[in-house]
């Protein structure tokens, strides 16, 4: 070989190694993404109001895993994340404290998980059991890089001493997808399900993860030199938006918490892309990413809504999921089970009908609906809140907002639709109130959704009322956004003392739904054993006529609208008007 050739094939290897360098690391990356599933192993219909979908059967997981083989078969390079609220918001959950959804997922190779607040509803040893070290009962490897041990400051009695101050589970992940080095920061929400328990998070200490993303994404973008920075928190959209908007180098974030259903991709003014996948397994996000010097060159945003119309069960995860249920439905395998937080007994298959409805039970309404916005009501919450007053035979029935739940269509109501409701063991009190604390209590619940200040939200619905009606005015300030305040019709009298009934824990025996009462009486039944909550449904249908509910619905008028959308996305929780810069 002459000098000449030798010269030719040298540049030529230089010029193959420099185009290869400086392309290292460019290509595409598909990120599957589900997350607020609770529990929901089977469909349930679709009762929201303007859906396209509405009388469909929603969600079931054997459906969500048929979709997320599809994306797997058209895109090899992908990642499957998974963030959170996923153990519990079923009978099947509670009873088995996770292990139902774990028998399942474990098999679907999920590469990401940030759990979310009601992941630690049986408390800090199961937490640990199920995700926390190298012997962890769940494959799906976990990220939360705000969730620590509490130091002996923080919690004097933390069971976890030795790891004071240690996080509980890892910051983040690098993952290599084809030629893509992928960053995923872990941020789980800062506040436990105290609606529970005061106790659930024992030893555990929440940061708001402000500091520990600013940390992860200099790490991540200087030491690991990755290509692509994913955040995966279950913060919520609006907060992970102003989170990206103040903090830059991510390049997406996959949203959990307040169940918002992006059919459009949210861009923040830093460019990063944001999307959540609503509840109860109803939507899977397929978000494809291209990356080119370490930037996103372009995407391709679809939401895939799951229902038995479009897509087919897959077998292998169907039978699994009717071995899971076995236990739990009529047949020869049911068996009584306990409940892991009250220790009421279930002595009675979850697929019996146990009353019908002559209207559609759900509380799933965007903030721009014409009536019963889900933020403000509900029909479910509605029926829960008259089922307690009833059984207490009270002047007011309580039950507190939340955002898991099923959908009821007009017809047969089942117990596990109710346990849908109420997956949390508590029981039922009755007791008595000061007119002025019902106000406050009001006011305080509205604030937790209406607040300018997203970090003040409180995670849930405002809370429902039996026997109360009131004006609302959403743009007042706190304190000043309730009238004409009536308790069963006439003007509500601030020191009279109201009897009320609602939600009470053994470890807070002062209280119903949380607040102080007197004279706290909690439901037994006849043998003065325990009864859960939704036993107390269950004998509320039995004494209806016809064993049918028809609940009063609107008791909340809104004087004014809500905010509009700050996007073409529709909302559950309305965000103009934030306190933050302007979208």
């Amino acid at each position: 070989m002459n000098r000449a050739c030798r010269l030719a094939i040298w540049i030529a290897l230089v010029f193959a190694v420099t185009v290869t360098a400086s392309h290292a690391g460019d290509g595409e990356v598909t990120l599957i993404h589900i997350g607020d599933l609770h529990g929901h192993l089977v469909p349930r219909p679709d009762q929201r109001d303007g859906s396209p979908t509405r009388g469909l059967m929603a969600g079931g997981l054997a459906y969500v895993y048929t979709q997320i083989e599809r994306i797997r078969a058209a895109h090899p390079q992908h990642l499957l994340i998974n963030t959170g609220d996923t153990i519990q918001g079923s009978a099947e959950a509670l009873f088995t404290r996770g292990d139902a959804l774990l028998d399942l997922l474990n098999d679907w190779h999920i590469d990401a998980y940030v759990p979310g607040n009601w992941d630690f509803v049986y408390g800090t040893d199961r937490f640990r059991e199920l995700f926390a070290g190298s012997s962890a009962r769940a494959n799906w490897t976990p990220l939360a890089a705000n969730l620590y041990y509490a130091t002996l400051y923080e919690y004097p009695e933390s069971p976890y001493p030795q790891f004071a101050g240690q996080r509980v589970v890892a910051p983040y992940l690098v993952k290599t997808v084809g030629n893509v080095k992928v960053g995923i920061v872990g941020l789980t929400s800062d506040r436990g399900p105290q609606a529970v328990s005061t106790r659930v998070t024992d030893g555990f200490f929440f940061s708001p993860g402000e500091e520990e993303l600013r940390e992860a994404v200099t790490l991540l973008r200087g030491q690991e030199q990755v290509d692509l920075l994913v955040l995966i928190s279950e913060r919520g959209l609006a907060a992970n938006l102003d989170l990206v908007e103040r903090i830059a180098g991510v390049d997406v974030v996959l949203s959990s918490d307040m169940h918002e259903e992006t059919r459009e991709v949210l861009r923040a003014k830093s460019g990063t892309l944001l999307v959540e996948e609503g509840q109860d397994g109803t939507m899977v996000g397929e978000l494809r990413v291209a990356v080119k010097n370490k930037k996103l060159a372009r995407w391709h945003w679809t939401p895939h809504f799951i229902n038995t119309r479009d897509h087919l069960a897959n077998a292998a995860v169907a039978q699994k999921i009717e071995t899971i249920r076995a236990p739990f439905i009529k047949g020869a395998a049911f068996l009584p089970h306990v409940n892991p937080i009250s220790s009421a007994v279930l002595r009675t298959p979850i697929d019996t009908v146990i009353g019908h409805t002559k209207i559609a039970l759900q509380r799933a309404n965007f903030s721009n609906a014409q009536r019963m916005p889900a933020a403000i009501e509900g029909s479910s919450h509605d029926m829960l809140a008259d089922a307690f007053k009833s059984g207490c035979n009270a002047d007011v029935g309580m039950m507190r907002g939340f955002r898991y739940g099923t959908h009821i269509a007009p017809g047969p109501i089942k117990l596990e639709d109710i346990y849908h409701y109420i997956p949390i063991g508590p029981q039922i009190a009755c007791g008595e109130m000061t007119g002025d604390q019902l106000r406050w209590q009001i006011e305080k619940s509205l604030d937790g959704v209406l607040s300018g200040w997203v970090g003040y939200w409180g995670g849930g619905w405002v809370n429902a009322y039996s026997g109360i009606t009131y004006d609302l005015d959403p743009g007042n300030e706190y304190g000043l956004r309730v009238r004409n305040l009536r308790v069963n019709g006439e003007l509500i009298d601030p020191p009279r003392e109201y009897t009320v009934a609602g939600y009470w824990y053994v470890d807070d025996s002062n209280k119903i739904n949380r607040a102080p009462a007197l004279k706290i009486r909690v439901l037994k039944d006849q043998n003065g054993s325990t009864l859960d909550a939704t036993d107390i449904v269950a004998f509320y249908l039995q004494t209806l006529p016809d064993k049918t509910v028809d609940p009063e619905l609107n008791r909340i008028r809104l004087l004014n609208p809500l905010p509009k959308a700050i996007s073409r996305n529709r909302e559950l929780q309305p965000w103009r008007g934030v306190v933050r810069p302007d979208y």
